[in-house]
């Protein structure tokens, strides 16, 4: 692995090259985009086009790109005292869209720095839309702009609204703008009996209580048309295509209660656009359908921190290697990476590798600089960064070359890029697909919930109100009573158990196998609950229960991936733990994608793909592309894991 690693370091440092239209500047404590853009003597907007980023602020530091004038030197800024040409007036300026420092001062012919010596806030936060700042300006001003410009100085910067929309959740609504739902009903006490559409909220301390007023009730007449129900549909599907939530179309159509059937008919408003949304497509064998006739390039952005390795007098490579436990999931992501790529070779698939070192923390990388200093415009595709705010820039940054960026281990949502694709289903994805699964079952669901984990019963009372939720008693645990108080008889009954404590997880598993001589009963987590390995838990209980849990992995036995193990082995003296497999997974993925007829995107669309570990079923929602792809498994009575189908 050493000869390995230093081989890497220096390919990578060989594909560095100088670039003359920009030059790179180190963020130190306390600049602000404005403060290096006057440093420099560039406009703010010069720096966000080469550092998207920055838009949300900068970190001390992170490196930017600084755009500079072929051929001449950066000028340094030098702090010059406006110099007045007649009597200035005081003007008040509502700042609109788009505006900046910058625009404000061409248009009162005035400086951009006399603005921000009369706006102190300016400078360390920003302009914000609405708000009022003070401008010194010669310029006659007529009686128009006037109107428009002079104002009375409001808070109106610092007041934050939000009105309710269709199908939206108090849950969802203070997520979406960083609040508890505590925090949004103690703003809106109105609506802790009940949200609803065309409330105005309020949604921070400074804001006015909005004027009540009477939402108008244009009741809309909602034209309904019958739907056949196709196969692979599912609860989700349905109210993803028909704009309805789970509770509006169980209304209007109380059968599907009884869970989802091919071949039945519902009802659903006639402009459903079901052909767009399809989420469980074929799954199809990828590798007989390659074409070979035209060479793709494949580029691999990964962070190997090169350059901590090279000014590392410390440590050696073997010493870093011991402690460094992101470097290790790089490298072992990046082994298997390479063994897919071998397998394309031999395959005979005209391919060309480049990779770049991102360089990358949580809050910095460098992904602008390398997009600005080498030619992206011909790459197939882009695998990494790792972390969701890096791949998000690399895909805006390439977005206009339509370039797919494939975000190979985030799970988070992230924001919809038509170029970005994330490989990791994310959290509420493989929830979703649990619920689905119990709903589709016509499953009578219950759920025993630890008292501290109250985000996780929150979650279930606001998206899955039909759910059960038992009482747990003065001692934190639930009671046998309870629970089969609230199971039926002629229905599977599914108990969700969100809890790591090892008392109350062994207490539920006893009362469920109890209560399983009267009822049928299968114990269910939303994730991997590593207490359910412990000793103090017996396997044999979990397998009566037939514990069912989500994963977005599978062991798999079949001989391709005991031969990819084997492989692994042999070139790296150890076997492939999750991160080398989820490497060689996601990239021989996307180079099978790209010898596909019509190339990756087209292939995204039409089908779903399976490899030694992962499923690839991607979706396009919202205008960016999300891999659904996501196992149900069991623990069977042979002691054996099984997919749930």
């Amino acid at each position: 692995m050493k000869q390995f690693f230093i081989g890497l370091c220096t390919a990578l440092v060989a594909t560095v090259s100088a670039y003359s239209q920009t030059k790179e500047h180190k963020v130190t404590k306390g600049e602000t985009t404005y403060s290096i853009a006057k440093k420099y003597n560039v406009s703010p907007e010069d720096i966000y086009r080469l550092n998207p980023e920055a838009k949300n602020g900068v970190n001390e530091n992170s490196v930017l790109l600084i755009p500079t004038k072929v051929g001449q030197p950066v000028k340094t800024a030098v702090k010059e005292t406006p110099k007045p040409t007649g009597k200035e007036t005081r003007v008040y300026h509502v700042v609109e869209a788009k505006e900046t420092v910058f625009s404000i001062a061409k248009k009162y012919d005035t400086t951009a720095e006399s603005i921000t010596k009369n706006n102190p806030g300016i400078e360390k936060e920003g302009l914000k839309l609405g708000q009022s700042i003070v401008v010194f300006t010669t310029k006659k001003i007529d009686k128009q702009e006037t109107v428009k410009s002079i104002v009375k100085p409001t808070a109106i910067s610092s007041a934050k609204y939000h009105t309710v929309e269709s199908k939206e959740t108090k849950f969802g609504i203070a997520k979406k703008n960083g609040l508890s739902v505590e925090e949004l009903e103690t703003l809106n006490p109105e609506i802790k009996e009940n949200l609803e559409i065309g409330q105005k909220l309020r949604l921070n301390k400074n804001t006015p209580v909005a004027a009540k007023s009477v939402p108008v009730q244009t009741k809309q007449v909602v034209q309904y048309t019958d739907h056949t129900v196709q196969p692979k549909e599912t609860l989700y599907s349905l109210t993803k295509a028909s704009g309805l939530s789970q509770e509006q179309l169980l209304a209007a159509n109380p059968e599907l209660a009884n869970g989802v059937k091919t071949g039945m008919t519902i009802k659903v408003p006639s402009d459903a656009k079901f052909n767009q949304i399809v989420l469980n497509k074929e799954q199809v064998d990828i590798t007989k359908t390659i074409n070979k006739q035209e060479g793709k390039e494949l580029v691999l952005m990964l962070p190997f921190h090169i350059d901590k390795i090279e000014s590392d007098s410390l440590n050696s490579v073997t010493e870093r290697l011991k402690k460094d436990k992101f470097l290790n999931m790089t490298l072992d992501f990046y082994a298997g990476a390479l063994i897919a790529i071998d397998s394309a070779k031999t395959l005979g698939l005209p391919l060309t590798v480049k990779i770049f070192d991102s360089e990358e923390s949580k809050n910095s990388s460098a992904v602008a600089s390398l997009i600005s200093k080498n030619d992206f415009s011909k790459s197939d595709a882009v695998i990494g960064p790792f972390f969701q705010n890096h791949v998000e820039t690399t895909a805006a940054l390439l977005e206009k070359y339509n370039t797919p960026v494939i975000s190979p281990l985030s799970n988070e949502r992230g924001k919809p890029y038509s170029n970005l694709f994330q490989a990791m289903p994310n959290t509420l994805d493989v929830k979703r697909k649990m619920f689905d699964y119990m709903t589709e079952k016509n499953g009578n669901i219950i759920a025993v919930i630890d008292p501290k984990k109250g985000s996780a019963k929150q979650y279930i009372a606001e998206n899955y109100p039909s759910v059960k939720i038992a009482e747990i008693n003065e001692k934190g645990l639930p009671t046998l009573d309870n629970i089969k108080s609230l199971m039926v008889k002629d229905k599977v009954n599914f108990v969700i158990l969100e809890s790591e404590k090892t008392g109350m997880v062994l207490s539920t598993c006893n009362i469920l196998v109890s209560a399983s001589s009267e009822y049928q009963v299968q114990l269910v987590t939303l994730e991997k609950n590593e207490t359910l390995d412990f000793e103090e838990i017996p396997l044999n209980k979990l397998t009566k229960l037939k514990l069912l849990y989500p994963s977005v992995s599978r062991d798999n036995e079949a001989p391709q991936a005991a031969i990819f193990a084997k492989v692994f082995k042999k070139k790296n003296n150890i076997f492939p733990n999750r991160f080398a497999t989820r490497g060689f997974d996601v990239t021989f993925d996307v180079i099978l994608r790209l010898f596909q007829d019509g190339g990756y995107k087209e292939s995204v669309n039409e089908k779903a793909s399976e490899q030694i570990e992962s499923k690839f079923n991607y979706v396009n929602l919202d205008g960016g592309y999300y891999n659904k792809g996501v196992y149900l498994l069991y623990y069977d009575e042979d002691l054996t894991l099984k997919e749930a189908k």
